[in-house]
C-alpha cells in the first residue's frame, strides 16, 4: 500500500510540473505576429503534454482503483477475522466457566470424601460439570478447525483455479 501511496504522490508531481510547464508555455508564447513555424512547434509540444498529462491521468485513476479494491478486500478480511475472535473469545469464556465449576464439583468432593459422607447430587454436580467443560472444550476446538478452514478455502480456491 505504501508503494501505492508513493506511486500517487510521484504521478501528482508529474502532473503538477506538467500544469506549471503549459502554463509557462501559454505565458511565454510569441504575440501572434510572430513567427508560425514557433508557434506551431509550441502547439505541438503542447499537445505532446496534453497526451501525456491524459495518459498519467488515466494511470492514476487505475491506481486508484486498485488501490480502493484492495482497501475493500482488506476491510472484509478485518471484519471476517473480527468475527472468528470474537467467536473464539465466547467459547474460551464458556471453557473457563465450565472449568471453574468442574473446580468446585470436585472440591465438593473431596470434601465429602474427607469427611466420609459423600451425597449423590455432589457426584451428578461433579459429572455434570465434567460433561459441561468437555463440551465447552469441544466447542472452542471446534471453532478454531472452522477458522483453520476458512484461511484455507481462499488457499484451495486459488490452486484449483491454476490448476
Amino acid at each position: 500500500m505504501t508503494k501505492l501511496a508513493e506511486l500517487e504522490k510521484r504521478i501528482d508531481r508529474a502532473l503538477e510540473r506538467i500544469a506549471h510547464a503549459a502554463a509557462t508555455m501559454r505565458a511565454a508564447q510569441p504575440a501572434p505576429a510572430a513567427s508560425g513555424g514557433d508557434s506551431s512547434e509550441n502547439r505541438a509540444q503542447l499537445e505532446s503534454e496534453r497526451a501525456r498529462n491524459a495518459d498519467l491521468t488515466e494511470r492514476l485513476e487505475m491506481l486508484r482503483q486498485r488501490h480502493d479494491g484492495a482497501v475493500t478486500t482488506l476491510e472484509r478480511r478485518l471484519a471476517r477475522l473480527m468475527e472468528q475472535l470474537d467467536l473464539q473469545s465466547l467459547e474460551m469464556l464458556r471453557l473457563k466457566k465450565a472449568n471453574t465449576k468442574l473446580i468446585e464439583a470436585n472440591r465438593q468432593l473431596r470434601e465429602g470424601n474427607e469427611a466420609q459422607v459423600i451425597e449423590p447430587s455432589a457426584i451428578n454436580r461433579s459429572l455434570v460439570a465434567e460433561l459441561e467443560a468437555l463440551r465447552a472444550e469441544r466447542a472452542a476446538e471446534l471453532a478454531e478447525m472452522e477458522d483453520v478452514l476458512a484461511e484455507l478455502k481462499p488457499l484451495l480456491s486459488s490452486e484449483e483455479s491454476h490448476a
